[in-house]
């Protein structure tokens, strides 16, 4: 199995990870960083607090993959200030990482920084400022492959996908159309992961999602895959999504379908209200497996219930819930479904339990924090909210 890591921007001895609760913060008295107990410089170089969370999931997924296979091999493509780097080798124990940034001034910077971890000369890591496809496609000429490649990057990582997915380990771990619709965040998720699955495809592999995170500073698009080997022949969860206006309602369609695409509150004539975005990955966003694996090894780790907020383990339970099969993409906001309705909108936990017992699948959106995940149509939502609001008002 080897793991893909994509971010988009619209992971002297070994450290022990348990030795925080903040996950960043400034450090007292200094000028340097501190996330999970780990000091780092920034050297002026962007850094975000906020993207702790992301590079925690990088670090438990990235520990796991060490976990699995006995070694780990890291690119980090476009590493900044190697914060991430830093806690691949401090808390994933990676064996090995190569820290890229374009920008030659920041080597002192991710040579201090890498250097609180292994001494240069001791070979667990390399700094290099190349353009990220130079070194990933050097590494591929060379036959050095790694087992988690991490890109992040600002705007689209599809210039990246090819020459990630040539450096991953065998055996280890583009152009579309967008359209606005109420879950264009998720759309945008849906996006990146149908770009890996296009280049995963034309070189005889394909893509299995582990989690997909949204995070709304940035924002932030951040996807972990697992590169299979073997090419999948049907078209499974690989198609365009439909959206209708006039009702509310979504709708999956393949390519053969584009050119008679309608909905059913306006057949049979062609819905002038719907619009289409693809082509894009309509399966699961997360692996709820994966996900269980990661929390357990965050709660080994100290990392739950360290900041009083259980903000990670609330996160990650978020996304495991979303991995219920039966629940398409797409999330219905309770504001939409009210200003469709010309009412107030019940309470969201009111709402579920009522949709629970009507039979249908659903969840919250780790994405938009007033919105649900559910197979229930949006006409039938409203129906059933306007039940759940007489009720309340006899």
């Amino acid at each position: 199995m080897s793991i893909l890591a994509f971010s988009s921007h619209l992971l002297h001895y070994p450290l022990s990870p348990i030795q925080c609760c903040k996950v960043s913060t400034f450090a007292p008295g200094s000028a340097y960083q501190l996330e999970r107990g780990l000091e780092f410089d920034t050297g002026g170089a962007f850094y975000r607090q906020e993207s702790a969370t992301g590079r925690d999931l990088g670090v438990l997924a990235a520990s796991l993959q060490k976990k699995a296979n006995g070694s780990l091999r890291v690119i980090d493509a476009l590493c900044g200030c190697g914060i991430r780097s830093l806690r691949y080798l401090a808390e994933a124990e990676a064996d090995f990482v190569a820290a890229n940034d374009g920008n030659e001034s920041y080597r002192s910077t991710i040579v201090e920084n890498l250097s609180r971890v292994s001494r240069e000369e001791e070979k667990r890591w390399v700094v290099t400022h190349l353009e990220a496809n130079r070194v990933m496609t050097d590494y591929y000429l060379q036959k050095s492959f790694f087992d988690f490649i991490d890109v992040d990057s600002f705007g689209s990582d599809s210039s990246f996908l090819r020459s990630a997915i040539n450096a991953l380990k065998l055996g280890a771990a583009y152009g579309a159309y967008v359209r606005p619709m109420p879950y264009s965040n998720e759309v945008g998720l849906r996006m990146l992961i149908g770009g890996a699955v296009r280049e995963a495809a034309v070189l005889g592999y394909h893509i299995t999602p582990l989690f997909s995170y949204y995070a709304y500073h940035g924002p932030v698009f951040r996807v972990l895959l697992r590169l299979n080997r073997g090419k999948i022949h049907d078209s499974r969860h690989y198609g365009y999504i439909g959206y209708c206006h006039q009702c509310g309602n979504s709708h999956e369609f393949s390519w053969d379908q584009l050119g008679q695409i309608s909905c059913s509150c306006s057949m049979p004539k062609v819905s002038k209200s719907l619009v289409v975005s693809g082509p894009l990955w309509t399966g699961p966003l997360h692996d709820a497996t994966y996900l269980m694996d990661m929390l357990d090894l965050a709660k080994q780790w100290g990392w739950i219930g360290c900041d009083g907020k259980d903000s990670l383990e609330k996160l990650i339970k978020l996304m495991v819930d979303e991995s219920d099969p039966k629940l398409p993409f797409g999330y219905i906001k309770l504001d939409e479904m009210a200003s469709r309705a010309k009412m107030n909108s019940p309470p969201l936990k009111t709402l579920m339990s009522a949709l629970h017992q009507k039979g249908y699948a659903v969840s919250r959106s780790q994405i938009a924090t007033n919105a649900i995940k559910t197979n229930c149509p949006m006409t039938e939502c409203i129906r059933i909210s306007k039940e759940l609001l007489q009720v309340s008002v006899a």
